[in-house]
C-alpha cells in the first residue's frame, strides 16, 4: 500500500505528445520513488482555463470543475484532488470557493451535473503537488532519497503568477515565495536567492495575442537569470516553462541576445536527485536541453 494516495487530475498540456508531457514523465517518476500513489479522475475533462478568456460565462466555467470535482468524489472517496498544472490548480481552487460560498451557483451547477449523473457535495480538496511536497512531506523528508546531489549547478527559482497569487503556498510570502530555493537547496543544488523575476508574469496568452508584450516580460525574466549566475530556471508551472523555453529562439532573432537557459520543473530535478535517468526526469523533451542535468543523471 502506498504511503499517500491522491486523486490525480493531469490536465490537458500534461497527456501525451503535448506541451508538458515531460512534466508528467517526472511527476510519476518522482511519486513512485516517494511511495506516492496517483489515480487519475475517471473520465476527467479541461479545466476551462481558456473559458475566462473567451467569456464563456461564469456557469460553465465552474460547473466543468464541478464535474471533476464530483468524479473525484465518487470514485475516489476521501481523497484530496492534485494538480500539476498551475493554470489547472488556479481555476479549481477559485471554482470550489465560488461554489462553496454560493448557495445558488452551487445549485444551478448541480443542475447541470444532474444531466450526467453527476452531484458535487462540496466534500473535495484542491491541492498543487507543490503543496502536497512541502506539507504532506517536508523539506527533511523530501531530502532522504537523494543520491546524487545537484552539486554545482545554480537554479533561478521562477514561481510565476498562478501559484503564488490569489492562494499561494501556504506560509509563503507574496513577493518573494522561497520554496523553490528550498526545494533546490533540499536536493544540494544552489538556490539564487535573489533572483528578482520570481513572481513576475511570462506574459500567459499574451504569447499570442501580444508577442511583443509577453516577450520584453520573457526576456527580463532569462536575463535576470543569467546576470545572477544561474545554470537553469526551475518553475512549477507547466505555462511559464514553455512560454520562457520556447521564445528564447524568437528574441534572439529579434533582439541580437544569444539566449539559451534551460527551464525545468521541479519534479525533474528531483527525479535526478533522488537517482533517475535522463529518461525518468523527461528531460529528452526539452527545446533547449539541460545539459548538466542530463551530465548529472548519467553519472554512477
Amino acid at each position: 500500500m502506498a504511503k499517500k494516495s491522491y486523486a490525480f487530475y493531469p490536465g490537458c498540456s500534461s497527456q501525451l505528445k503535448a506541451s508538458a508531457s515531460n512534466y508528467l514523465v517526472s511527476v510519476n517518476s518522482m511519486c513512485r520513488i516517494l511511495d506516492v500513489q496517483l489515480t487519475q479522475i475517471p473520465d476527467w475533462n479541461c479545466c476551462g482555463a481558456s473559458i475566462a478568456y473567451a467569456e464563456g460565462g461564469e456557469l460553465p466555467r465552474h460547473a466543468i470543475n464541478a464535474r471533476n470535482f464530483a468524479l473525484a468524489e465518487k470514485h475516489l472517496p476521501g481523497q484530496d484532488i492534485v494538480a500539476t498544472c498551475a493554470a489547472c490548480w488556479l481555476g479549481a481552487r477559485e471554482s470550489k470557493e465560488r461554489l462553496d460560498v454560493s448557495s445558488a451557483l452551487m445549485r444551478e451547477t448541480n443542475e447541470a451535473l444532474a444531466a450526467g449523473g453527476l452531484h458535487y457535495k462540496a466534500e473535495v480538496n484542491i491541492r498543487h503537488m507543490v503543496e502536497v511536497l512541502i506539507e504532506d512531506f517536508g523539506y527533511e523528508e523530501l531530502k532522504k532519497p537523494v543520491v546524487k546531489p545537484l552539486e554545482n549547478m545554480k537554479f533561478a527559482g521562477y514561481v510565476g503568477c498562478q501559484t503564488n497569487r490569489p492562494f499561494g503556498i501556504d506560509g509563503e510570502s507574496f513577493e518573494n515565495p522561497k520554496y523553490l530555493d528550498k526545494m533546490v537547496e533540499t536536493l544540494g543544488g544552489e538556490p539564487i536567492g535573489q533572483y528578482d523575476q520570481k513572481v513576475t508574469c511570462c506574459g500567459g496568452a499574451l504569447a499570442f495575442s501580444e508577442p511583443e508584450k509577453s516577450q520584453k516580460q520573457i526576456r527580463e525574466i532569462v536575463e535576470s537569470a543569467y546576470d545572477h549566475g544561474a545554470d537553469m530556471i526551475v518553475t512549477p508551472c507547466p505555462l511559464c516553462q514553455a512560454n520562457v523555453e520556447i521564445y528564447q529562439s524568437e528574441i534572439n532573432k529579434k533582439q541580437g541576445t544569444k539566449f539559451s537557459m534551460p527551464v525545468l520543473y521541479y519534479s525533474q530535478l528531483m527525479t535526478v536527485a533522488y537517482g533517475g535517468s535522463a529518461k525518468d526526469a523527461g528531460l529528452d523533451g526539452h527545446v533547449i536541453p539541460p545539459r548538466k542535468l542530463i551530465d548529472a543523471a548519467s553519472k554512477k
